[in-house]
C-alpha cells in the first residue's frame, strides 16, 4: 500500500495567508455589517491559513478594535455602506491612527466614485460584492506583500 508520503506532490504550495518568514498567520480585522459577508470572508481567510483576529459590525467597531489589535494586525477588510460609521470615514480615523495601516475596502458593484475617494484617501484596494474567492486572495495577498 503506497501512504501519502511516498507521493511527491508537485501542486503543494504553502497556504496564502503564511507569512514568507515562517512568523505565522497574516492577522485580519474583517469590518462588514452583514453577517453572511463577514462569515464568507472569514471562511475564504482562514481556508489559506490566514488568522481572523477579530470581527465587527459597524466602522465604529471597526475602528476601535483595530486600536486595540495594533501593532498586531496585518490587514483590514471595510465594508463602505454600515450603520453608526460607514467604512470610509472608519478608514480615515484608522489612517490618523496609523498611517501604514493596510486597509481594502469592500463594495457592492455601482459605488465607484465612493471606491475612488478611498484609494485616494489612503486604501490599498477593494473587492466587490459578490465576493469572488480567487480575486479576494489575489487582492489580499497583493497588498500583504508590497
Amino acid at each position: 500500500m503506497i501512504a501519502k508520503s511516498d507521493m511527491p506532490s508537485i501542486n503543494e504550495k504553502s497556504p496564502e495567508g503564511q507569512k514568507p518568514d515562517g512568523g505565522g498567520a497574516y492577522r485580519v480585522l474583517v469590518v462588514d455589517d452583514s453577517m453572511f459577508i463577514a462569515k464568507q470572508l472569514g471562511q475564504i481567510f482562514t481556508s489559506e491559513g490566514f488568522e481572523v483576529a477579530d470581527t465587527a459590525g459597524d466602522g465604529a467597531q471597526g475602528v476601535e478594535k483595530y486600536k486595540a489589535l495594533h501593532p498586531n494586525i496585518d490587514l483590514v477588510t471595510m465594508d463602505i455602506t454600515m450603520p453608526v460609521m460607514d467604512g470610509v470615514t472608519a478608514l480615515e480615523k484608522i489612517l490618523e491612527f496609523d498611517k501604514d495601516a493596510k486597509v481594502i475596502m469592500v463594495s457592492a458593484l455601482g459605488k465607484e466614485d465612493v471606491v475612488k475617494k478611498s484609494l485616494l484617501m489612503g486604501a490599498k484596494s477593494y473587492i466587490v460584492k459578490p465576493l469572488d474567492r480567487k480575486k479576494v486572495l489575489e487582492r489580499v495577498v497583493s497588498v500583504l506583500k508590497r
